[in-house]
């Protein structure tokens, strides 16, 4: 199994009360634990479960996730630029894992 890579796509400014899009993905082989291996035996499920947007440590989006979602789990949503700061993404994974991306971002 790879390492999970995450990637954002979000602007370094916008002026004060511009709503901006935020993209993000996380190349991650998901697996359901749904699946048996060639012995019969349950694959053991390894999603990511939650992902987390923080805009200057406020939970500003923020969704659990089950079996059903695709590997490589995209989000899209938007934002409104109130203040500089930084945007913290956190993806958690069943077993503790935890990957972290963090951008700086200028409201002028």
């Amino acid at each position: 199994m790879t390492t999970p890579t995450p990637r954002v796509i979000v602007p370094s400014a916008a002026a004060k009360g511009e709503i901006f899009q935020v993209k993000t993905i996380i190349s991650h082989e998901m697996e359901t634990g749904l699946r048996h291996d060639d012995q019969g035996n349950v694959i053991p499920r390894k999603i990511i479960n939650k992902f987390v947007c923080r805009y200057n440590e406020t939970v500003v989006f923020s969704v659990d996730l089950h079996e059903a979602i695709s590997a490589n789990p995209f989000f899209e949503f938007s934002l409104r630029a109130t203040e500089s700061g930084r945007l913290d993404f956190v993806w958690e994974e069943d077993g503790g894992a935890v990957y972290t991306l963090s951008h700086q971002f200028t409201v002028g």
